[in-house]
């Protein structure tokens, strides 16, 4: 059985690992790497969030103590070379316009889009194996203040029969 601090750890380690594979694809020319066609299904259970705005400074919130709702049906479509769609995360995500980075492999897809004004992004990554999936939504990210929501949750393989 996994004891509640090795979870954490991992956790932790999967977060460092997304964001250095996330500045890392951003920094190279290409952002976007779809290796293989994909369709699938998840539902996923928040486990807990991170907040930084002004009246928290990227503290940890489990997810019996938000308002928050887990994802009942969160897709991913990936088409060689170059499509992906992403639905049920965030409506944002869900404009395949904005998707700069877009990367799918047999272990990970990582997403990530910015708007317009370059003011707001959000980005993810799930692992296709463990099912974990880290959503991070940052806001006013040109001020020195900017926002920042890291939410992680378990997800399982959705069950299509009706």
């Amino acid at each position: 059985m996994i004891t509640k601090k090795f979870k954490f750890i991992l956790i932790k380690h999967f977060f460092y690992i997304f964001f250095s594979l996330l500045f890392f694809n951003l920094t190279l020319a290409k952002d976007v790497d779809i290796q293989e066609d994909i369709n699938l299904s998840f539902v996923c259970d928040l486990e807990k969030k991170i907040l930084k705005n002004s009246e928290y400074n990227y503290e940890t919130f489990l997810a019996e103590d938000l308002d928050d709702k887990d994802l009942d049906k969160f897709d991913i479509e990936a088409k060689k070379p170059e499509t992906l769609l992403i639905s049920g995360l965030s409506l944002f995500l869900s404009d395949t316009a904005k998707l700069n980075v877009k990367i799918v492999n047999k272990d990970v897809v990582l997403f990530k889009a910015i708007d317009q004004e370059k003011n707001y992004s959000e980005s993810g990554i799930i692992n296709r194996k463990s099912g974990e999936l880290v959503h991070e939504i940052t806001r006013n990210v040109k001020s020195e203040n900017s926002e920042k929501d890291i939410s992680f949750y378990s997800c399982r393989k959705r069950n299509t029969n009706v």
